[in-house]
């Protein structure tokens, strides 16, 4: 039996002393001992030599091995035993066994000792590291409570206890001040595994930390009674918080505000004065829009549920209202609902509808070669474009009254022949820009954005494949302190940006940039990055579930 020379009692007390101080396993700092004793004697056996220390976790006792491969033929004698020294040894020994042979103890050098100090340092730091990974992995979406520590370019760190975690300033309220020493509430927004190790960001400004606020103040809400559906917040300013209840005989607003806005009013004071708007949640889009404009009173909705868009009449005198601060009311109800929000007043309104009404009827009067009374009647019926006319129902034309089979048949016919004439005209105009026929293979593309990107110089697939999105959607950006905005080729087809990115990639893939195996990956990262974003803004409803 070998043992090192050292008080092997102190070498358990050390061990013990170690594992409470950093809230580890004792068995992971033992480990941590028996490698730096390992790492200490190959430094006097030899570098290559395989050593393998033990630590009795009981009685402090220390052994060393050093372990010898069983091979046909020795090449190093420092790792490998040959099959015949092996059997003499060991009568079970094989190819490709260990042998373990006892080494003699050794005498701590200084330059060991500091190795060997280096060793379990290291090995407590990652062990630690681990245990706080491990401890806060799993509470993301919580809220946790701390000290600051001290604030470091503008960043809070905070002291959890047993780990340090971030505020990052964008993360923070404004016009808040953090002391050290003071107490934190946050939210946990994120844990991740770094080399440095695992880093905790806490945020005060995410949609979510008002919500589990309210659920910590509001019973209904913790017992799922009453669901938090949306969030949408200004930080340190303003919110809005869309509520919907599972007991039709319970108030969803007036259970989270509270008794003379008492519930509600403990989550303001936590947010430093932030205002908060609850209102109903509805499946209905246009009555959720509605509601989360409140105050301002709406009295016409027009949805384009393809574009998330959606138009709001309000009376003149309500539309500052509306609008609110800044636009601080319509964009925090744009955020709410998840819908892009126009708000016009009664007045604008009617003329946008005469003038879509007028430009509708001299489409079709000029197309179809009808008087202004035929045009007016197509348009008055829902009619706004010549396809809409050329492919629908005979029946439903029929139905129109003043208009027979005869008509009906007449005006499909003359519809039909418009298209195929314009069609004649835009393939016309788009070998006289000398755009090539490949583009006309891309799925979504149709004759008119052709011709559209031919006069801004995207004449071929591959023109077309060095596209980015904002290059046919448009995009925003500040200049000299002001937002401007820059036209995209084909803004006014109103793609969305994902469309675009499609015609982008079928681009590239006929092109051959790119393969089928590409797109596919490129689709499951936009639908795991769509799943998030859904997950992200309908939190509140999954940490009630939960």
């Amino acid at each position: 039996m070998n043992a090192v020379s050292a008080n092997k009692l102190e070498l358990i007390q050390i061990a013990d002393a170690v594992a409470r101080e950093k809230s580890i396993d004792k068995a992971l700092v033992i480990d941590a001992m028996e490698d730096a004793l390992a790492r200490a004697a190959r430094s006097r056996y030899g570098h290559e030599t395989n050593v393998k220390a033990e630590i009795n976790p009981q009685t402090g006792e220390t052994r060393l091995w050093r372990l010898l491969e069983v091979v046909e033929t020795v090449e190093n004698d420092s790792t490998q035993i040959s099959l015949k020294e092996a059997l003499q040894k060991n009568p079970e020994a094989e190819i490709g066994a260990f042998i373990s042979e006892p080494l003699p103890p050794i005498e701590f050098g200084r330059v060991a000792a500091m190795s060997a100090k280096q060793v379990i340092t290291q090995k407590v730091r990652d062990a630690e590291r681990d245990r706080q990974y491990a401890d806060f992995k799993d509470r993301v979406g919580e809220i946790i409570n701390g000290i600051i520590k001290r604030v470091e370019y503008g960043h809070v760190i905070v002291d959890l206890g047993r780990a340090e975690a971030v505020v990052r300033r964008d993360q923070q309220l404004p016009r808040e001040n953090y002391r050290n020493g003071d107490r934190l509430r946050s939210y946990i927004m994120d844990v991740r595994r770094e080399a440095r190790g695992p880093q905790i960001f806490l945020s005060r400004s995410h949609p979510q930390f008002m919500a589990k606020l309210l659920e910590q103040e509001v019973p209904e809400v913790y017992d799922g009674v009453i669901e938090i559906k949306a969030v949408a917040r200004d930080p340190g300013s303003r919110a809005k918080i869309g509520v919907m209840s599972n007991d039709s005989s319970i108030d969803p607003v007036g259970a989270c505000v509270g008794m003379r806005g008492s519930r509600v009013q403990a989550v303001v004071n936590e947010l430093g004065g932030e205002k908060i708007d609850i209102v109903p949640w509805s499946p209905d889009p246009a009555t959720f829009v509605v509601n989360a404009l409140a105050p301002a009173e709406v009295t016409k909705v027009v949805l384009d549920e393809e574009l998330d868009r959606i138009e709001v009449v309000v009376p003149n005198e309500q539309l500052s209202l509306a609008i609110g601060r800044r636009g601080q009311n319509v964009r925090l109800a744009s955020q709410l609902t998840g819908f892009d929000i126009d708000i016009m007043t009664e007045e604008e309104e009617s003329t946008k509808r005469q003038e879509e009404f007028r430009q509708r009827s001299e489409l079709f009067m000029q197309a179809l070669d009808v008087d202004d009374m035929m045009a007016g009647l197509l348009v008055s019926e829902g009619f706004a474009k010549i396809e809409e006319l050329a492919f629908v129902e005979l029946e439903d034309l029929t139905e129109i009254e003043g208009i027979d089979e005869e008509t009906a048949a007449e005006l499909q016919a003359r519809a039909k022949d418009w298209l195929e004439a314009e069609k004649k005209k835009l393939d016309a105009r788009r070998k006289e820009l000398g755009v090539e026929d490949g583009l006309l293979e891309i799925e979504g593309l149709d004759l008119k954005m052709i011709v559209t990107l031919g006069e801004n110089a995207v004449k071929t697939v591959e023109d077309l494949a060095g596209c980015v999105t904002d290059d046919l959607t448009g995009w925003t950006e500040r200049v000299d302190g002001e937002k401007k905005h820059y036209d995209g080729l084909l803004e006014s087809y109103k793609l969305k940006p994902e469309e675009a990115e499609d015609l982008i990639m079928r681009a590239r893939l006929a092109a051959g940039w790119v393969t089928e195996e590409d797109l596919a990956k490129a689709a499951a990262e936009a639908a795991a990055a769509e799943a998030a974003a859904a997950e992200a803004a309908m939190g509140a409803a999954a940490g009630q579930s939960a």
